[in-house]
């Protein structure tokens, strides 16, 4: 059986390598190395035409949104706080549109941090803008416990309290439509959100791709197959 194509979202942004220092659409290699270990294959996805997510989708087989920058507030109508980092309009408008081309035709998608809060928004919910303790320092990235809601998705995947990779200052406030929580932070933060079956759509607060435990990758691996 052929392993399914799975398109990563990238971020695009200014970089450096070798001679050059110019505009670079942008992966962790740690993303890709996840699918592939998880037995697909990866391919990136950076910002288009949002015209352009029906077509790009229908050639895929399953879907990540990638961490990154915050989501625009006013995507959610809300006002910026001050300690919200600035937009990333290229990719809010490709990776909104890229959702809801994955929800319509019924590809597995798999929001993680930032494509998790995306994900909320682009099902009409919204996002705490700023929280305390979930960034270990700038630049490093910590530790703590989720703890699965019984009867979830994601607790069929990992059913124990677990150890997550984590690094992010915003979460889910209010949840969008038909979304429901399916694990905890132990301070009450939302870290993990899906929609209930037959849909296949599931998001992380945390970055798998940081830690060894394949469990949720290969899951949409498998959902994609």
């Amino acid at each position: 059986m052929p392993k399914p194509l799975i398109g990563v979202t990238t971020y695009l942004d200014q970089a450096r390598w070798g001679v050059w220092d110019m505009p670079a659409a942008l992966l962790p290699a740690q993303y890709p190395r996840l699918v592939q270990a998880s037995g697909g294959l990866a391919t990136m996805l950076p910002p288009d035409e949002p015209s352009a997510a029906a077509s790009v989708v229908a050639r895929l087989d399953g879907l990540v949104m990638a961490g990154g920058a915050d989501v625009e507030p006013v995507r959610y109508g809300a006002e910026p706080d001050p300690r919200t980092g600035p937009p990333a309009r290229a990719r809010d408008s490709w990776e909104l549109a890229l959702i809801e081309a994955a929800l319509a035709s019924g590809t597995p998608v798999l929001g993680i941090c930032r494509g998790m809060q995306l994900l909320n928004v682009a099902l009409g919910g919204t996002l705490v803008q700023h929280l305390d303790g979930h960034v270990e320092s700038v630049g490093v990235i910590g530790r703590h416990a989720v703890k699965p809601v019984p009867g979830t998705r994601y607790a069929s995947l990992v059913p124990e309290l677990a150890s997550v990779p984590t690094y992010h200052h915003q979460a889910v406030d209010r949840l969008g439509r038909d979304l429901i929580p399916s694990a905890y932070a132990e301070d009450g933060t939302i870290e993990a959100i899906e929609l209930p079956s037959p849909t296949w759509a599931l998001g992380v607060q945390w970055h798998p791709e940081m830690g060894e435990d394949l469990r949720v990758m290969q899951a949409l691996t498998t959902a994609a197959s």
